[in-house]
């Protein structure tokens, strides 16, 4: 069996963890601030707040700016659910715009006539570890007064004309295990914002800003040093394993026939969190299932566009049709990329597709 996504956890993370569990220091403690400012060199921003996972980042960092009911966040319908959600949670409303289908992130074209006096923020999500089409969403946003909050839960590393994902407004990150890197679980966020800084580090620990002295609500949205000893590690490996996806992604392009492969924009560095490619012409659920007969693993990466999700549908009134996500999510599947496969294991992912698709 080829998996869809493998963990690689080495001897470093289990040393690191073991130092951790020795010392006694098991949450919020000096591992804790070490993997903050480790993030925050890499993507280029002055400060990282490490969170207990992607979506409570996301809610975080909505709630460091103020967020919350009567207002609208733009974002796309087409990626993982915890995106809207996290909007919801602020008591905010998610307005979603479609997407561009060459790209499947959400088209900065169609931003504008979504607008409306209540819109607050743009939520633009780095689908698949590649990002956004970000100078048109930056000019939007200063034209119009709006905050952006990035979703980088898909990017870390990626990067638009030679900026990190994350620097562009205030970034949130999955730490998830399925992810480019991982804490086992975890998020991050980050920020060049000194007072938005602070209001995440607040909120996550129950509104303190001394023990014991709580200023306002806040959760428990705190990571351990468990975690962040293995993230510390795994940021180490980072560079290393966005090449080895990188790689292997070219390959499947190069090779893979019958399909529509991932696109790559010059100025961006894809770093294939999925590689996911469309199936047209209707074959994409025979493909899927011959490549499970076949031991390789895949999935469909979404199949439900989150405005067509039952609970937005039958409980929050959503009624809209965007074309391309919904066409989308009826051709996508994604198929194994991750650094542990080897050059056999490319082959026969590319001998299996091509079986289905290469007639």
């Amino acid at each position: 069996m080829i998996p869809i996504a493998k963990p690689l956890i080495g001897e470093e993370e289990k040393q690191a963890v073991m130092e951790v569990l020795n010392s006694g220091i098991l949450a919020q403690g000096p591992r804790v601030a070490a993997f903050e400012e480790a993030f925050a060199r890499m993507t280029g921003v002055k400060y990282a707040i490490a969170t207990s996972s992607g979506t409570t980042a996301l809610h975080t960092a909505l709630l460091a700016h103020g967020i919350g009911p009567g207002d609208e966040v733009i974002t796309t319908p087409f990626t993982f659910i915890a995106s809207a959600n996290s909007i919801l949670y602020a008591g905010a409303r998610p307005v979603f715009v479609d997407i561009d289908p060459r790209t499947f992130n959400i088209d900065p074209g169609q931003i504008d006539a979504a607008i409306t006096p209540r819109t607050r923020a743009i939520m633009p999500v780095h689908l698949f570890g590649l990002m956004v089409d970000m100078d048109p969403i930056v000019e939007i946003a200063h034209k119009r007064g709006l905050i952006i909050i990035e979703d980088a839960c898909q990017s870390h590393g990626a990067e638009y004309k030679r900026r990190k994902a994350g620097s562009f407004g205030t970034g949130c990150f999955s730490l998830y295990p399925t992810k480019n890197m991982t804490s086992a679980e975890g998020g991050m966020i980050t920020t060049d914002d000194a007072g938005i800084a602070d209001r995440c580090k607040v909120i996550r620990q129950h509104g303190m800003r001394r023990q014991y002295y709580h200023d306002e609500l806040g959760f428990n949205f705190r990571m351990t040093d468990v975690h962040a000893a293995i993230g510390l590690a795994q940021l180490n490996k980072l560079a290393r394993f966005n090449e080895s996806r990188i790689a292997n992604a070219q390959y499947l392009s190069a090779h893979l026939c019958g399909v529509t492969t991932p696109l790559v924009p010059s100025d961006c560095e894809h770093v294939f969190h999925q590689y996911t490619m469309r199936v047209p012409g209707g074959r994409r659920d025979a493909l899927l299932s011959h490549l499970k007969e076949r031991g390789v693993g895949c999935g469909v990466y979404y199949p439900v566009p989150i405005h067509r999700q039952p609970f937005y549908v039958q409980q929050l009134g959503y009624d809209l049709h965007l074309p391309e996500s919904e066409q989308a999510a009826t051709e996508v599947l994604s198929l194994p990329v991750h650094p542990a496969l080897s050059q056999n294991d490319l082959e026969t992912i590319v001998a299996t597709v091509n079986e289905v698709t290469g007639a």
